[in-house]
């Protein structure tokens, strides 16, 4: 049985270093699982990866995509957890970009078989990252204010959507005002352009209310904003870092305003959270993704064969949300 798959042999543009290949797989042994993969996303982190730029290094050759869905084709006969059928996201962290991907049973993890295989593809990083930066750092009140930069990206609007299922009001800092509406649409609160006169007029909107948590895509005068809109004692949890800019912090915000200052990679979230804490986060995003609740929106979905046209499509700027890998 051939099976066809994305690799790349050596760092560098994505556009010039994948190459589509076929392999003959092999029947799943002892605890291994082999899920025919339907549908990938191609995320920021991915072109990362291949480039040689992302936190954790490559060893080409490597099959690149962190994240995917698929249905269980086959099983080893110590597997317990899964069966033949289920639906399942990959946990892996890398290799995606496949049509059949056998690991241990540990590295996937089963979501409803009447969920939008699409959505599912693109539920293990920016839903959960999301997730993770409005309840893992404090216990907000409903009502209480909560602020972001990069509020169009995916996790940005995933965070509008979680916060607005949560009963938290966002204020949201953007470089472009065209994306207001879409974002007040998609249930933001206030969205500002990402400059001082947008803190100037978020304070001047919310007055006296405190702001106790931010989160932080960018870095540089972006994170600054964040921390001059924050409230003494609050908190700005660093996830991405997309000016390619320092983290600087002023003095005055450590010392008059006491911030907390955190980081988070969901992917060492994602290793060092255990089976029940992983369902924690993922049954309840699942049960919002087919409420409707949670939609992540998706610019193309693209066959396999044409990989190379997804991949420039991901790496334009003016998309209309993720572009999917169709590896059927």
């Amino acid at each position: 049985m051939k099976s066809q798959f994305l690799q790349f042999d050596r760092t560098g543009n994505p556009a010039e270093v994948l190459q589509l290949h076929e392999r003959t797989l092999t029947p799943p042994e002892g605890h291994e699982v082999r899920v025919r993969m339907r549908y990938a996303p191609v995320n920021p982190a991915d072109l990362n990866f291949i480039e040689g730029t992302y936190g954790r290094p490559a060893h080409p050759p490597c099959i690149p995509g962190h994240e995917g869905c698929g249905e269980v084709e086959a099983v080893g006969s110590a597997v317990t957890s899964l069966t033949k059928g289920d639906v399942v996201i990959s946990l892996l962290g890398t290799g995606c970009w496949t049509q059949h991907l056998t690991a241990a049973e540990h590295h996937f993890a089963k979501v409803p078989s009447q969920i939008d295989a699409v959505q599912a593809s693109m539920l293990r990083i920016n839903p959960v990252t999301a997730w993770a930066l409005l309840k893992h750092y404090t216990d907000l009140p409903k009502g209480a204010w909560v602020a972001q930069n990069a509020a169009n990206s995916g996790v940005g609007r995933a965070f509008i959507q979680l916060a607005k299922h949560f009963g938290f009001r966002t204020i949201n800092f953007v470089r472009r005002t065209e994306l207001f509406d879409e974002l007040k649409t998609l249930g933001a609160d206030l969205v500002m352009l990402d400059t001082d006169e947008g803190v100037a007029e978020a304070k001047s909107i919310i007055g006296d209310e405190p702001v106790m948590l931010a989160t932080n895509a960018v870095g540089g005068d972006s994170a600054i904003h964040l921390m001059d809109l924050l409230s003494p004692e609050g908190i700005l949890v660093t996830y991405g870092a997309m000016s390619r800019r320092s983290l600087k912090v002023p003095n005055k915000f450590l010392i008059f305003k006491n911030l907390q200052l955190h980081g988070l990679w969901i992917t060492k979230w994602f290793e060092k959270a255990s089976t029940a804490e992983l369902y924690e986060v993922l049954d309840p995003l699942t049960t919002l993704i087919q409420s409707g609740e949670l939609v992540t929106a998706i610019d193309e979905i693209v066959p396999l064969a044409e990989f190379n046209r997804a991949i420039k499509r991901a790496q334009e700027g003016s998309r209309g949300g993720k572009v999917i890998l169709d590896l059927a």
